[in-house]
């Protein structure tokens, strides 16, 4: 099983804001997931992005993979997630 930290969308339309999660890689994007680990919403002025830190770097001790998108969030949280 190959998991991945990814966004899935939530919000109405025209109002999105997005889950961070652990899914595997076979799950749909906007389906089933393994674990909620925080939060991004892009509307809010500044930008709101809430994680749970050790649960992340828990995830990416046991070798989830971040999306390049969600390690550039974590990398504004001081996260390294090793995506190039």
């Amino acid at each position: 099983m190959a998991v991945k930290i990814r966004l899935t969308r939530m919000g109405a339309k025209s109002k999105p804001f997005y889950r961070i999660v652990a899914a595997d890689t076979d799950f749909p994007r906007d389906g089933r997931f393994l674990e909620i680990l925080g939060n991004y919403d892009p509307k809010k002025n500044p930008v709101e992005i809430t994680v749970k830190e050790g649960r992340v770097r828990d995830w990416l001790a046991k070798g989830a993979k971040a999306t390049p998108t969600v390690a550039s969030l974590l990398k504004t949280k001081g996260i390294e997630a090793g995506v190039k």
